[in-house]
């Protein structure tokens, strides 16, 4: 533990900012398997979810709590889920 006034705040506060990105990054895990879940269930609202998460991702990425490349992917990763459901369901 530090004796410095200044390094004991920044013990706390770093290890606030560590709580809140944890809880974020979880939220965004959280709503990337839910979008997928709506996907694969065939769901109405799928891409309603995914232009959400889509959000959320970007939020995440914005604030740095994820990697921008971490983000392209796992945006890009729904956007080809949810046309190839799309493109499946128009085709027959």
């Amino acid at each position: 533990m530090p004796n410095i006034k200044s390094a004991i705040k920044r013990v706390r506060s770093s290890e606030a900012k560590a709580v809140a990105n944890r809880a974020k990054k979880s939220e965004t895990r959280t709503a990337v398997k839910k979008a997928l879940a709506a996907i694969e269930s065939g769901s109405d609202q799928a891409a309603d979810l995914v232009k959400e998460t889509q959000k959320t991702i970007d939020q995440a990425k914005a604030k740095g709590r994820l990697h921008r490349n971490t983000a392209a992917r796992r945006t890009s990763k729904l956007a080809r889920r949810i046309n190839k459901v799309n493109s499946e369901n128009s085709g027959a």
